[in-house]
């Protein structure tokens, strides 16, 4: 039988085919037809792992960013906090599913594309927010997510990585592809320190291993 889950990865390599890797998010999105319990990664709330960081730890400013913000929550829960915050995302029908949702910082949500963000974001933000957008994507095109990520903190800045994991060579024909350590590493070679790594099973049956690490750019 057919997942949806099976659809969306049909889907992904197709857009892949065309030279696109990323417009079959938009085309989710449509496909939910303004139904936010039809986007199948959508959890509806702010993601527990940032919550949690967020209450032991303080970032060195309140300029924030949220990539790959789907529906909003952590944009939200962000703004809450005191945040100059900024969620995008490349699809423009999620961001204007956010700005109904959450009207009252509906300015916060932006369309833009990781690949080809404005230049004005380059290492402008305190805290940097990324949210399993790697594990979505196929080939050289994680690696350039990886370092446009990176290059979004600003001296000092915190990135924080919320994704599936697994060990080396592990479950090469998964989607979305969890990252394994090696490929983690990569915030490091695009010149961040990791600060911590925790490696945990979520709560889903059968439970699903996942990374939740924080890297700083130097000062």
């Amino acid at each position: 039988m057919t997942t949806e889950k099976d659809k969306i990865r049909a889907l992904a390599e197709s857009y892949l085919q065309q030279g696109d890797p990323t417009g079959w998010f938009e085309q989710v999105y449509r496909n939910a037809a303004g139904d936010i319990n039809q986007v199948i990664w959508a959890d509806l709330e702010a993601n527990p792992s940032l919550v949690e960081w967020l209450a032991q730890n303080a970032p060195n400013g309140k300029r924030a960013i949220v990539v790959g913000c789907g529906l909003g929550d952590d944009v939200a829960y962000l703004a809450s906090q005191g945040f100059d915050v900024t969620g995008f995302d490349i699809s423009a029908t999620a961001v204007a599913m956010c700005r109904k949702r959450y009207p009252e910082i509906g300015n916060r949500f932006q369309v833009a594309d990781l690949f080809s963000s404005p230049p004005d974001w380059r290492q402008r933000f305190d805290l940097v927010f990324e949210c399993n957008t790697i594990q979505a994507l196929s080939g050289s095109w994680r690696v350039k997510a990886l370092n446009a990520i990176a290059e979004l903190a600003a001296p000092a800045g915190v990135v924080l990585v919320s994704c599936r994991s697994r060990n080396a060579g592990e479950k090469e024909d998964a989607f979305p592809l969890p990252l394994d350590h090696a490929e983690l590493a990569g915030f490091e070679r695009a010149g961040l320190m990791q600060l911590s790594c925790d490696c945990y099973d979520d709560e889903q049956q059968p439970p699903v291993p996942h990374f939740f690490a924080s890297f700083q750019r130097p000062a």
